[in-house]
């Protein structure tokens, strides 16, 4: 069995997860072991068979598991209520194993969610692990990451780190750039700074994804090429990430959601879900905002009818396309 400073835990084997594991396994090397856990048993299998070849990867039941195996863990789970039970479970959760595993044989661990979970929960898994027998030789990363799916292919992922210990923070990136650029890991804070980093850029992302679909849809309907619309934009004023990485309008660019039916890319129901966290990080300082309700209502309805539901995001080009003004 590896030791636990060569053995690396990643819990959550998604949409994005599972990409970000395999690039994982890809980059640490042969003389590393990868645990791996998730809910879904085909989801186990099919990585197995994808990291054949890449180096040992051996199979875990519970966050509690990972912990006691591991002194790195990487979470990146789809909600706050899945990030509770994986931390803080009594029995099989990773702060239980990471008691059970310190207390006997005294090591320094690092536990790690990765993915855009509510400030609040981000809180309450930090103040668990403060609060924790071992807490001197246990640290809490949150490092939500931005890119979406293509991202996680590719490993191009941009990380946003949050810890309260940032001596941990190059061996926390060393292991990131596996799964992303080695330049696009940011340090930005302490523990709730990387989530609201990361709620921050995605609120102006949802945003600019209706801005965007808006423009385009209106040079369609005008009866201009959307292509060569979009290659002005592009070197004008209005590029953004929307109309150059990800572009709205079917068939303008390759290998992007919405050339392939808004499939695999960031769901409507996710971008909703954290343009609200956004809008509630502004109200909880205060900020003013006009933008966000506007652009949920339009997210909502749209992500309400069944022909766009469960669609990549940019699909509000196509519900503004097949839609009359109002």
């Amino acid at each position: 069995m590896t030791s636990p400073d060569k053995t690396v835990a990643f819990v959550g084997l998604g949409v994005m997860g599972y990409p970000m594991a395999l690039n994982l396994r890809k980059g640490l090397g042969p003389d590393y072991t990868l645990l791996i856990c998730d809910v879904v048993p085909d989801a186990i299998s099919r990585f197995q068979k994808d990291a054949q070849g890449e180096g040992p990867v051996e199979v875990v039941k519970s966050g509690a598991e990972a912990a006691k195996r591991a002194n790195m863990v990487v979470t990146m789970l789809p909600d706050g209520a899945a990030v509770k039970e994986v931390y803080l479970d009594a029995l099989n959760g990773v702060i239980s194993g990471v008691e059970a595993s310190i207390k006997a044989s005294p090591q320094k661990k690092i536990i790690m969610e990765c993915g855009t979970i509510e400030t609040p929960v981000i809180l309450a898994v930090a103040k668990a692990t403060e609060a924790s027998s071992v807490s001197s030789n246990l640290t809490f990363v949150d490092a939500p990451v931005s890119g979406g799916p293509m991202g996680a292919q590719d490993g191009t992922l941009t990380f946003m780190v949050g810890t309260n210990n940032k001596d941990v923070f190059p061996m926390v990136k060393s292991t990131l750039a596996h799964m992303g650029k080695e330049d696009s890991v940011f340090l930005c804070g302490d523990v709730g700074a990387g989530t609201a980093f990361k709620v921050i850029n995605n609120y102006l992302s949802a945003i600019t994804s209706l801005a965007a679909s808006e423009a385009l849809n209106i040079g369609v309907k005008m009866g201009l090429d959307p292509k060569l619309l979009t290659d002005v934009i592009n070197v004008s004023g209005g590029q953004c990430w929307v109309t150059s990485k990800s572009n709205p309008v079917p068939g303008v660019q390759q290998n992007v959601p919405s050339s392939r039916d808004y499939e695999g890319g960031f769901r409507i129901e996710l971008c909703a879900k954290v343009l609200k966290m956004g809008s509630q990080l502004a109200e909880m300082v205060g900020a003013r905002t006009i933008l966000d309700k506007p652009t949920l209502e339009a997210f909502d309805e749209a992500k309400n009818d069944s022909r766009y539901r469960g669609k990549d995001a940019r699909v509000v080009y196509k519900w503004l396309n097949e839609s009359e003004r109002r």
